[in-house]
């Protein structure tokens, strides 16, 4: 049998960060990625409005470690581990195939989760991977063109927008939609952001809450707090708010960006090792951040649960570099994982941000917005995507025009709606394990779900 002396699964920002760590001790590994990119996540949404095209947010990752003679990346999908045998099963083009391992770091992120009604996935659009991005781009730009040949009343309902959760995500689609509309598009459209918790942004609370709210709401957003989705019809989208009233909002485009769920290889790994999940399907990780009784598998990011620490890249980085550390002895075996928090981001539109560094220092406005670009800049993997970067910014946010909608097709072409199967197989979380959650767990499940990244 074909053995190694790290695998790593999963190509996101904490897989990437564990492989570039292995190679300064020159370590042998196989990385294996379901996606042939490395994916910088949270600039999605500007892929889907037209700020930055798809590969420049996602380069191969094999490129990306090309100089790295020990890293062997393999595309494929693990459908089976014997974690005492210490083997793993995967599946590739090329069929069936197992590999032993001295050392395993599980990082393979977490997919959309809709609390219990997975048939919102055919009725909204996720910001998740490269697909799910194209996939909401094709859908604005047909809704803009075909606005421009119909009556009034049908051009209002073509341009009726509804994003689900204000974290950052949702933050940004909202803001980013409007200054589409009114910079490129030069149409006017209804942007409505419905969010369970009771402000915006919950995670930074207090004054940067209200500046988000403000500034969306003076570039023309709607924004509704404490209230939540509770039917999703073709047109539009049933909500109700804490004192029970219901309301029905017009909406031609729902982009859902409320939770996350965790399944596929997490599941697989939880039931391998015995380790418990939380109703996310989250992993309870060790602190050192291995998984159940071994001492040979870790387990970081998005598809972890740790000290309450959030779903976001710095974590996932961060986690990746430590269990590298300790595999290639540079730390302690058992040294418990400890998070550096460098604050957090979130841009809001052009020249409005807001910059978290801790409790007593914060940044809003154009200087935020700076800050956010200038973080960004850094995070992008290779010169050729930072320079590329740069050169859309400055035509999106200086200038009017949008890179990303040069190459689409004339918006008569078919339009492909959203499908539930868009996320593979293997990364969604079982539907009997899905219980319906009540408002408040919603709310809660949200609040730990926010994206967005951090300094």
């Amino acid at each position: 049998m074909e053995h190694t002396d790290v695998v790593i699964v999963g190509s996101g920002f904490g897989g990437l960060a564990a492989a570039k760590q292995l190679a300064k001790s020159r370590i042998n590994y196989v990385l294996i990625s379901s996606t042939p990119e490395h994916l910088f996540q949270p600039l999605l949404y500007q892929v889907a409005t037209g700020v930055l095209t798809a590969d420049e947010i996602a380069p191969p990752i094999k490129n990306v470690l090309r100089r790295v003679p020990t890293a062997d990346v393999r595309l494929g999908k693990v459908t089976g581990i014997d974690a005492d045998a210490a083997v793993l099963t995967y599946e590739t083009a090329e069929g069936t195939r197992q590999i032993s391992y001295s050392s395993l770091i599980a990082a393979t992120g977490a997919s959309q989760s809709y609390f219990g009604r997975d048939d919102f996935a055919e009725k909204t659009f996720s910001l998740k991977t490269i697909d799910d991005a194209q996939r909401l781009r094709a859908q604005i730009a047909r809704v803009f063109a075909q606005a421009e040949h119909v009556d009034e009343v049908t051009r209002r309902k073509l341009l009726s927008f509804v994003v689900v959760g204000a974290g950052a995500t949702g933050v940004e689609v909202a803001g980013q939609i409007k200054e589409l509309a009114k910079r490129h598009f030069h149409q006017p459209v209804s942007v409505t952001l419905v969010e369970g918790a009771g402000e915006v942004l919950p995670p930074f609370g207090g004054g940067l809450s209200e500046y988000a709210k403000r500034s969306l709401t003076d570039s023309g957003v709607e924004v509704l707090l404490g209230t939540f989705v509770t039917d999703i019809e073709e047109g539009k989208v049933t909500v109700r708010d804490k004192e029970g009233i219901e309301r029905r909002i017009a909406a031609e485009t729902v982009v859902w960006s409320a939770g996350v769920q965790v399944g596929g290889f997490a599941k697989l790994l939880a039931e391998a090792t015995g380790a418990e999940t939380d109703r996310a399907g989250r992993l309870l990780i060790n602190p050192d951040l291995t998984v159940g009784g071994h001492a040979d598998i870790y387990a970081i990011g998005d598809m972890t649960s740790l000290n309450g620490y959030p779903g976001q890249s710095p974590v996932a980085m961060q986690e990746g570099r430590h269990a590298a550390d300790i595999i290639r002895r540079k730390k302690a075996a058992g040294t418990p994982f400890v998070y550096w928090d460098k604050g957090s981001m979130a841009v809001i539109s052009r020249f409005s941000a807001v910059v978290k560094l801790n409790e007593k220092i914060s940044f809003r406005g154009t200087i935020a917005w700076a800050m956010w670009l200038a973080v960004h800049l850094l995070y992008l993997v290779g010169f050729r995507n930072r320079f590329a970067a740069v050169a859309s910014w400055l035509v999106a946010f200086i200038g009017t025009a949008r890179p990303g909608f040069a190459d689409l097709p004339p918006a008569s072409a078919p339009f492909p709606a959203p499908k539930a199967d868009s996320v593979p197989k293997a990364e969604q979380a079982p539907k009997a394990e899905q219980a319906p959650a009540t408002p408040r767990e919603r709310a809660e499940d949200d609040k730990d779900a926010r994206e967005r990244v951090t300094v």
